[in-house]
């Protein structure tokens, strides 16, 4: 590969063993302990002059014996880190510190993080624990760790792959998109450039599985095949827009999934969670925890801001949402200047109690694509402080007349928000999490670089919303039912459009009293359970044992509190096109009901003066 030959070139040729890829980055070895104490100034002058990652590592042979390792790590670093465990990954001479405070393992300005590196001759990498414990992520870092080798041997076939100089035939930039455009569900676009193939989401819809009427992505066509594929990104960990990944991994992708950290936990904790409800409701699942597992060992996780090539002429940037944890803008650079793409679904143009508002700064921007879940004129989400006092007096009101609350909920991002809520009121009665709720806890707690500053700052006063004493865990059928049982309560409880989970349980118990609240807090997608419960079904079907199916007469009152989605009301939608840091040539609207999305590219045409499209699944777009 020509641009290893050139690192080789620009750095001392005595200092250096040998040089390899890592997936995007360039790894450089050397056994010169010297040269590698010194080593960032003229890597740096490397990294400006080819626009390349470069990291240094040593050879196995100089570094520190691994008992003396931890022990000299132990000494720098301060007790009050609390590092739980250190281990090291010989194969690419790293060592990686697992603690509770991060930041006191690299210390001020990365003073400690050097000295580790200076006086080890180890690579250090650090981990935070949870400060709620997570199995997921556990289970996630134990099989990357586990498969080093695979590890190593995946990422420098992708590395040959990138760097490869690649012919294909094609002279276009064309999208196809294969679900989730004049819909809600099943996103997933495939972008075909010159020199090739990339794969943006893979989802399902809640409400097409439910129904029979289809709901996964068409991939049946001849532009998609697997083999081809460069790369899968993920902008974010929902269902609608990565329940089908696990798939494609079951049945032989083996290219790699690109995303942020804590879209790699979620995701995992979503698909895994996907097969039980399925399970559970007497089908079959689609995948198992094997594509799940393909898919972790596949991953290639990169921070925001990070640029990262992931084709031969594809280079890739997440920006934050603002949507959920780890929500990721995709913005991708095709060719040498040749075309700006950015994939802005979904998003959250708004600062909310978790996240900060959804990333603008782009410097070139030539074709955008963006969601329109809420764009029709009437699609105006109340005031924040308006919103949480509906909630609240909702609340308030049924506890007063001595019942419970259930509000159905995402796992991931939605409840997380109520908690932060509940506690902001200073809520002081039990609230009960039921389905994957606590361990989304648990990986929020793992991230708190990923949430909004406010919160950050009141994590690390001891004000973390996430571990106040009101929340209590429903693990099990015997905590559920001393959740009925109890005094007045709310419980949150998945799935968030009563497709399933233990909210129908919850539901089943509790519907028929009039005491008792039934509150959405969330988007009802068309199809579903609770989109029908809006529109006024109150004879439900339900399933008793033996699998018959009964029907409940719902009694409790029915509440919909608007303004805690994390998509942007139309306002925002049309303030983020506004204050884009570059206007886009073409906008392309996607991601809601085909009225709005249709409505809202009318609006953007006619404000902005710049070209709109409305594609549907299968109608290719050719941008260049």
């Amino acid at each position: 590969m020509e641009i290893l030959e050139k690192v080789k070139a620009s750095l001392p040729s005595e200092s250096i063993s040998r040089v390899e890829v890592e997936g995007s980055e360039i790894i450089v070895y050397t056994k010169d302990r010297d040269w590698f104490v010194k080593h960032e100034e003229e890597v740096k002058q490397v990294v400006s002059q080819l626009k390349k990652r470069i990291e240094v590592r040593p050879e196995a042979s100089i570094c520190l014996d691994q008992e003396a390792t931890k022990k000299l790590i132990m000494e720098m670093v301060p007790p009050e880190a609390n590092i739980h465990e250190i281990y090291f990954e010989v194969e690419r001479s790293l060592v990686i510190i697992v603690a509770e405070k991060p930041g006191l393992v690299i210390g001020r300005g990365g003073e400690t993080f050097r000295k580790v590196r200076a006086e080890t001759f180890w690579v250090p990498r650090i981990e935070r624990v949870p400060a709620i414990k997570s199995d997921v992520i556990n289970g996630i870092r134990n099989v990357i760790h586990s498969e080093v080798k695979f590890r190593k041997e995946f990422l420098n076939k992708i590395g040959e792959k990138i760097f490869t100089e690649r012919k294909t035939g094609r002279d276009w930039i064309r999208l196809i998109p294969l679900g989730g455009f004049r819909e809600v569900g099943r996103s997933c676009l495939l972008i075909e450039t010159p020199k090739s193939k990339i794969l943006i989401d893979c989802g399902v819809s809640p409400g097409g599985l439910s129904s029979g009427s289809g709901g996964y992505p068409y991939l049946m066509t001849k532009e998609f095949d697997p083999a081809e594929l460069d790369a899968i990104i993920l902008s974010h960990a929902h269902l609608d827009h990565c329940g089908f990944v696990s798939y494609l991994y079951e049945y032989g992708y083996q290219g790699p999934m690109y995303c942020t950290t804590p879209t790699l936990d979620l995701f995992a904790l979503l698909n895994l969670d996907f097969i039980d409800v399925i399970q559970r409701n007497a089908s079959t699942p689609i995948f198992t925890a094997k594509g799940v597992k393909e898919a972790v060992r596949h991953s290639i996780t990169l921070d925001y801001g990070e640029v990262s090539d992931v084709a031969p002429d594809v280079r890739l940037t997440f920006q934050n949402a603002g949507h959920i944890l780890g929500s990721a803008l995709v913005h991708l650079h095709i060719g040498e200047g040749l075309h700006n793409i950015v994939y802005a679904l979904d998003q959250k143009y708004a600062k909310t109690n978790l996240l900060d508002s959804a990333f603008t700064d782009f410097q070139r921007v030539e074709t955008l694509i963006m969601e329109s879940t809420y764009g029709n004129p009437e699609d105006i989400i109340p005031p924040r402080l308006e919103m949480e006092k509906q909630l609240m007096d909702t609340i308030r009101r049924t506890i007063e007349k001595g019942g419970k609350v259930l509000i159905p909920s995402f796992s991931v991002e939605r409840a997380q928000e109520l908690m932060a809520i509940l506690v902001e009121h200073k809520f002081d009665l039990p609230v009960f999490l039921d389905g994957m709720i606590w361990d989304a806890n648990g990986i929020f707690t793992a991230y708190p670089e990923y949430l909004s500053r406010q919160m950050q700052n009141k994590i690390f006063n001891n004000e973390d919303p996430f571990k106040n004493e009101i929340f209590r865990r429903i693990a099990s059928s015997q905590d559920r039912e001393k959740a009925w049982n109890e005094g007045p309560s709310v419980i949150i409880s998945t799935s968030g459009m009563l497709m399933g989970g233990p909210a129908m349980e919850h539901l089943k118990q509790l519907g028929e009293d009039p005491k008792n609240s039934l509150l959405f807090a969330g988007y009802q997608a068309e199809g579903t359970m609770g989109r029908r419960i809006q529109k006024g079904w109150r004879e439900i079907p339900i399933r008793v044992d033996g699998g018959k199916t009964a029907t409940m007469n719902l009694q409790m009152e029915i509440t919909t509190i608007e303004g805690l989605s994390g998509h942007s009301d139309r306002k925002q939608l049309l303030n983020y096109i506004n204050n884009l840091g570059s206007r886009p040539d073409k906008i392309l609207f996607c991601h809601g009901e085909a009225s709005k999305v249709v409505e809202l590219a009318r609006t953007v045409h006619k404000l902005f003066r710049v070209e709109t499209a409305t594609p549907r699944n299968l109608e290719g777009i050719r941008l260049k």
